[in-house]
């Protein structure tokens, strides 16, 4: 309860501060929606030439592509931290977080809040009920509890592969270029996983799990039953992926020797 009061607070602080600029809060919302609008449109772009992709409509495509949207807009309110070894690291930050008595990865993920991205989860939602309109499909009572947990899931999934990364720092503090590319990899999971040859489908499954961020949980709602059972894995691969970085994170901590002079 503790540090459920210290994320009210901050996040008050934080709301408190963005307001204060409207102006550069409201042309940041405005560049992450234009960008979403440039992905959404490379969609229909591709669906201009062709009816089906390995046996996937555009709305269907469409739906999976705001599925992604959401649980990606919360990682990115929580877990903007792709600047972790040069800020904490090389700048020395982490010296000020580890005299703390609260969770180092608590702190930072207070300290580095975007609760602006979560406009996402607003642009996401009316994608999917556009294109599940256009699908004709229909919901049942638990749905929505059902989605409430799989977004968690796919959420988590993106969380504990970038924690792990951000983990590095504690044992190399030079800076690196994984982070931009794993940014990139992980916009394969906006879209089905058996568009890509095997070796790809495999990495996306199990190695860097980004298909259990937007295909795999959609394909329960769009009644694609072939994938009922990674679907409802995806809490489970969220859980553990970010349970792991949790671990590595806590070792990386013991690991760490300070910014030095």
């Amino acid at each position: 309860m503790s540090y459920l009061s210290i994320f009210f607070q901050y996040a008050g602080q934080y709301l408190k501060t963005r307001l204060t600029y409207r102006a550069d809060m409201l042309v940041e919302i405005f560049s992450d929606l234009l960008f979403q609008a440039v992905n959404l449109i490379f969609i229909l772009v591709v669906f201009g030439h062709t009816s089906l992709l390995s046996g996937w409509s555009k709305d269907e495509m469409v739906f999976i592509y705001g599925f992604f949207l959401v649980p990606f807009a919360i990682f990115g309110a929580f877990f903007n931290i792709w600047d972790f070894t040069d800020r904490y690291i090389v700048k020395g930050e982490m010296d000020r977080i580890l005299t703390r008595p609260i969770h180092s990865l608590f702190q930072i993920i207070l300290e580095r809040m975007e609760l602006e991205s979560l406009f996402g989860v607003i642009t996401g939602l009316g994608i999917m009920f556009y294109s599940g309109h256009q699908l004709g499909l229909s919901l049942h009572w638990y749905d929505p509890f059902v989605f409430v947990v799989l977004v968690a899931g796919g959420a988590l999934v993106y969380a504990g592969i970038f924690v792990a990364l951000a983990s590095i720092g504690f044992w190399s503090d030079s800076k690196t270029d994984i982070m931009p590319m794993m940014y990139n990899i992980g916009n394969y999971g906006r879209y089905p996983v058996n568009i890509y040859n095997r070796i790809i489908r495999y990495v996306l499954t199990w190695i860097l799990p980004f298909a259990f961020v937007g295909v795999y949980p959609s394909a329960y709602f769009l009644g694609r039953d072939e994938w009922y059972g990674y679907a409802f894995f995806t809490p489970v691969i969220g859980v553990i992926f970010f349970g792991l970085s949790v671990v590595l994170w806590n070792y990386g901590v013991t690991k760490y020797r300070g910014a030095g002079n």
